[in-house]
């Protein structure tokens, strides 16, 4: 039976990132609420033989491959010009991808190819009377619209970070197969002259498992060895909400939120965080999410799993001695 649901991995220097994985999960969780049945992934690329392989470990219908020399760099038009006849060809109800800037570089641009419908920056999904009923961050993430799909035919949907746990992708063994395109004559559509890192030093707080996130709470830069002390005892990153970054306490690639980065880590732990939107709209992802904060009313606290009403300066030293003493 052909897989009604795909999902279209990313990857970083031949690796799987973990946006994929979510999108891995949410396409696993798609292919159950149509009915059953598993979904496909399609890995794009050059010499991702090993990337496919672990791909396959997941619990999937079948890890689809176009492997060539002209993908080895992504360009939109090669992309676009691999997966467009192959949607068209196997006309699948929906097609998942991680939503990043890649995506929303060329994804908008096949799915005018294909005569698709489009779903960007997706949050979640449910059954409804009607069909499945989407939810998805509009005006900057100050508020979540439900969307439903009209008509008919083939849609494109990216998964916002966080949204799915890449925890939550399913094991399994899958086959590995070419993905059934011609792929002789595709080529780039833009020449490719070099990559250069912006801010090659810049923190990755996507790939944190552990955060201890500070707010206008803290202070100031002069406080935060506190901070930095929980920080080193649970082997966590420190980030930081907008005005932290604006009052120049820490640099830019620390902020979490709709302007800064997006994150999902088992542990989360505001400290003298109120809880703007804007902010929430970057961790809500996390597994476990724990607030400290002066003020019981402080928005926080609706989000949080568990919650601690004090001076951070205070609270934060005693968990640092009750992690310490847990170690041994």
């Amino acid at each position: 039976m052909a897989s009604r649901v795909w999902v279209v991995l990313q990857l970083r220097e031949g690796q799987v990132k973990r946006i994929s994985w979510e999108a891995v999960a949410a396409a696993q969780r798609l292919a159950a609420a149509l009915g059953g049945g598993k979904a496909a992934a399609v890995v794009v690329g050059a010499g991702v033989g090993l990337a496919a392989a672990e791909v396959a470990k997941r619990d999937l219908a079948a890890v689809r491959v176009a492997d060539h020399e002209a993908l080895r760099a992504y360009t939109p038009g090669a992309w676009i010009g691999v997966l467009a006849p192959a949607i068209r060809a196997a006309q699948p109800a929906f097609v998942v991808f991680p939503h990043t800037y890649q995506s929303v570089d060329y994804v908008p641009r096949l799915a005018q190819a294909v005569g698709a419908g489009l779903l960007p920056e997706v949050t979640g999904f449910a059954s409804a009377e009607s069909g499945l009923e989407w939810t998805r961050p509009i005006l900057g993430g100050k508020m979540q619209s439900r969307v439903k799909v009209k008509g008919e035919g083939t849609v494109l949907v990216s998964v916002q970070s966080g949204a799915f746990p890449s925890d939550g992708a399913a094991a399994g063994e899958a086959p590995v197969e070419p993905l059934e395109v011609d792929l002789s004559g595709i080529k780039p559509d833009r020449e490719i002259l070099g990559y250069e890192e912006v801010a090659g030093e810049q923190v990755d707080l996507t790939k944190a498992e552990v955060i201890v996130a500070i707010g206008r709470g803290v202070g100031g830069a002069d406080k935060m060895a506190p901070v930095e002390a929980l920080a080193r005892a649970l082997g966590a990153e420190i980030g930081a909400s907008r005005p932290v970054i604006d009052n120049g306490w820490l640099p830019r690639d620390r902020q979490i939120g709709s302007s800064g980065q997006t994150v999902a880590p088992k542990l989360y732990i505001a400290a003298g965080i109120s809880g703007a939107i804007q902010h929430l709209v970057g961790m809500k992802g996390s597994s476990v999410v724990v607030a400290i904060n002066k003020d019981p009313g402080a928005p926080i606290f609706t989000v949080a799993d568990y919650g601690i009403v004090g001076d951070l300066h205070e609270v934060l030293p005693a968990l640092t001695a009750a992690v310490q003493a847990a170690k041994g």
